[in-house]
């Protein structure tokens, strides 16, 4: 049965998308801790993280260190936070949210914000995104 990240890869459910290439897709999380939360996953739909492919585990950190540096400064935070959980989707997936300090990466914050809302910050992240070599 194909998780809901394979569903987003296929067009079936939408997503509001930062980053793509052939191995990897990046994205906002629908439930964002802290505003700029990014997900970041490999097109391989594998359930383990040290199950996924050395090639594209490494793309996907490879990513996730681009990325981080665009959300920091979309949001002028001090850090990144990284969490790989995997209890909530059986498809590895690399959590990217901006912190101020360790609280910051309770789970327990998250909440859904507007569509408007979701549309800026993957604006805000993209353009930052775009000047990262």
């Amino acid at each position: 049965m194909p998780t809901v990240f394979t569903k987003i890869l296929s067009g079936e459910l939408p997503s509001y998308k930062i980053h793509e290439d052939d191995l990897t897709y990046s994205f906002l999380a629908l439930d964002q801790v802290n505003p700029g939360h990014v997900l970041v996953i490999p097109k391989m739909e594998v359930n383990h993280w040290f199950d996924v492919p050395a090639e594209i585990y490494t793309r996907v950190g490879l990513n996730a260190q681009k990325i981080a540096k665009a959300i920091q400064k979309a949001t002028n935070c001090p850090r990144v936070g990284t969490i790989v959980a995997g209890f909530e989707v059986q498809h590895y997936h690399l959590h990217l949210i901006p912190a101020w300090s360790i609280p910051d990466l309770n789970f327990k914050r998250a909440k859904r914000l507007s569509h408007e809302e979701m549309l800026v910050w993957q604006g805000r992240i993209i353009n930052y995104l775009r000047d990262i070599k």
